[in-house]
């Protein structure tokens, strides 16, 4: 949405003005408390954005798993995206994608130690992880910087370098779900997908045109590709460096960054889907088509982690074994990597000793 033409663009910001009061009425109201927040003594740390998507988030609340799991008990809160199911869950290992959602499964299927809270009402799931004989230490957010219910003491906002948020339009003339002004409440701002060769320039301009109020820090980040893992019985006979083409299937919001990683390597066709889609048969039985049509001596399939978590439990995944299938693993490096560190061990320390 953000390659609209500027003639069309021009012709829908009458109903992203509309959108624009209904926002800022809301905000408003949390801000006169005619609408109720609630605030939590133990550590409270939201991550999210203010576009639809395609921002990173999910990888960087691994970053903050990966961070804080080493000292503390960690619960992930989410209101699972997409799931079928309502009210409280407890993500774990018996789930799906259909149960909780793709990221919480896709945070069970990746770290041990992480509890993983679904719940629509945020505050209810951390009341009730406070029942526990050995309740969570820190909680995190996901994609919860538009959910005032519930006050989180350490607003992280991401956003991504090649469309900043200050360039951006509330849909549907641009990404944005909320009001630029929003921002204010963050206390972090990070610039996700920056280049890893940043200069010292590129960093300023870009803080230059994100205009952080002064109690804010504005921090940047890049996405490294790991190397690709087998998940099927025919991917473990084939080295992925010996293929030379790629089929990558794909329901994320922004899959073009990963189709050019590969195409460093290989020769890629790509199959996108909506961001979250859930595969029936048919779109399998479309994938295994595709990938047996194409032209290649050594040919694999590709997807991503989200996917992989939305499609591993489905009853078609079995079909996927007569063929060469990885997924793409991806992490998180900060360019200020100490320093962001410090400000998140820094704020859960303080916050349980004043707790």
């Amino acid at each position: 949405m953000s390659n609209f033409d500027p003639i069309m663009k021009i012709l829908l910001l009458p109903i992203a003005w509309i959108y624009h009061i209904i926002l800022s009425i809301r905000h408003k109201l949390y801000d006169w408390h005619l609408l109720k927040s609630k605030r939590f003594e133990m550590p409270v740390i939201g991550v999210g954005n203010l576009a639809l998507g395609g921002t990173g988030k999910t990888p960087h609340v691994e970053y903050l798993i990966d961070l804080l799991t080493a000292s503390y008990r960690v619960c992930v809160v989410s209101r699972g995206y997409g799931r079928k199911t309502k009210g409280f869950q407890l993500a774990n290992a018996s789930c799906n994608a259909e149960t909780v959602g793709d990221e919480p499964m896709q945070y069970v299927g990746k770290f041990n130690e992480v509890m993983v809270a679904v719940d629509e009402n945020r505050n209810r799931a951390i009341e009730l992880m406070e029942t526990m004989d050995r309740p969570p230490e820190v909680y995190l957010l996901d994609d919860a910087f538009q959910h005032r219910a519930t006050q989180a003491g350490l607003n992280i906002l991401l956003t991504a370098y090649d469309l900043l948020y200050t360039e951006d339009y509330l849909i549907p003339a641009g990404t944005l779900r909320d009001v630029r002004n929003a921002a204010k409440r963050a206390d972090l701002i990070v610039v996700s997908k920056a280049p890893g060769d940043l200069s010292d320039e590129q960093r300023k301009l870009a803080i230059n045109k994100l205009h952080p109020i002064r109690r804010q820090k504005v921090f940047f980040s890049s996405l490294q590709y790991e190397p690709l893992e087998a998940v099927s019985d025919a991917a473990d006979t084939l080295d992925a460096e010996e293929a030379d083409t790629v089929l990558l299937f794909s329901g994320i919001a922004h899959p073009q960054p990963l189709a050019d990683q590969l195409r460093q390597q290989y020769h890629v066709e790509v199959m996108a889907f909506s961001d979250h889609h859930f595969y029936s048969k048919t779109d399998v039985e479309g994938i295994l088509k595709r990938h047996q049509d194409m032209e290649g001596r050594k040919k694999i399939v590709v997807t991503t982690e989200k996917d992989y978590a939305r499609i591993k439990n489905s009853p078609y995944f079995c079909q996927f074994e007569s063929v060469p299938l990885y997924v793409a693993p991806i992490s998180i490096h900060f360019h200020q990597q100490e320093e962001f560190n410090k400000e998140i061990i820094d704020y859960v320390r303080e916050a349980h000793q004043h707790g």
